[in-house]
């Protein structure tokens, strides 16, 4: 039996139209660094870059308090009372780029951090950023908290609903995306050329979200990405096999 709360989660990529987005469910004592192993995987990322979430303090309080500042309002004029957390993964000193900006440089390390004690309530808000070259941005909103005795903590995470394939590492962003979601529908002319050669791939479906797909790439993918980030540790063979799907080719 699970035994602890579980948190209800729905995640979007921000500025894409149709929307991609995944409502997924996990133990409320994992740390930020698990949730972003979790959010790479149901989003197709490649754990490749750097990555961190961002907390506005205040915002969530605001979720959960409104009435109470609403009429405390010149009370919460004192700047310092609230502050912007940011999270993500540090590295060694001599490891960090020296072109990192002040705010990454800042970072509280998330895999020191549980979820728990940063989103405490429903419907507070994190924002989770992946590559800062693309900008990938994540709104994570915590929908429901609830206790299932049915559901064991094996099963977790799970992904339950979702729409949207998700992202393509070093495509540009999400104007890069919708350039090949375009290209991908006319199978014709010189940027369908270019992404089908760049991709291997002469297929490729953006608007599909397989669940089941998800939910197996779940069980394995954030493993591999704890081991890249906190051990930097090289993918094997076999994990490279698993982030590129190859396990489809035996079907």
């Amino acid at each position: 039996m699970a035994g602890k709360p579980i948190y209800q989660i729905y995640a979007e990529l921000q500025d894409y139209e149709p929307k991609i987005w995944r409502r997924f469910q996990v133990m409320n004592d994992i740390t930020l660094a698990k949730l972003a192993y979790i959010l790479m995987t149901l989003f197709e990322m490649q754990g490749g870059h750097l990555y961190l979430f961002e907390e506005d303090e205040l915002n969530n309080f605001i979720i959960n308090n409104s009435e109470y500042y609403n009429t405390h309002l010149e009370y919460f004029k004192n700047d310092d009372l609230f502050k912007i957390g940011r999270y993500g993964c540090i590295f060694d000193e001599e490891d960090i780029i020296h072109e990192l900006n002040e705010k990454y440089r800042q970072l509280v390390d998330a895999k020191d951090v549980k979820m728990k004690h940063i989103l405490e309530n429903e419907n507070e808000k994190i924002e989770f950023q992946y590559d800062f070259g693309d900008n990938w941005r994540i709104s994570v909103v915590v929908e429901k908290i609830f206790e299932d005795e049915s559901i064991q903590g094996k099963e977790l995470p799970k992904v339950i609903a979702g729409e949207g394939f998700g992202i393509i590492e070093n495509c540009g962003g999400v104007m890069g995306l919708e350039d090949i979601k375009n290209a991908y529908k006319s199978k014709s002319g010189e940027d369908y050329e270019r992404y089908s050669n760049w991709l291997g791939k002469d297929e490729l479906d953006l608007d599909n979200c397989d669940l089941d797909d998800l939910n197996f790439r779940l069980k394995k993918l954030p493993r591999i990405f704890k081991d890249s980030y906190e051990y930097r540790l090289e993918p094997t063979r076999k994990s490279i096999k698993i982030l590129e799907r190859d396990y489809k080719n035996k079907i």
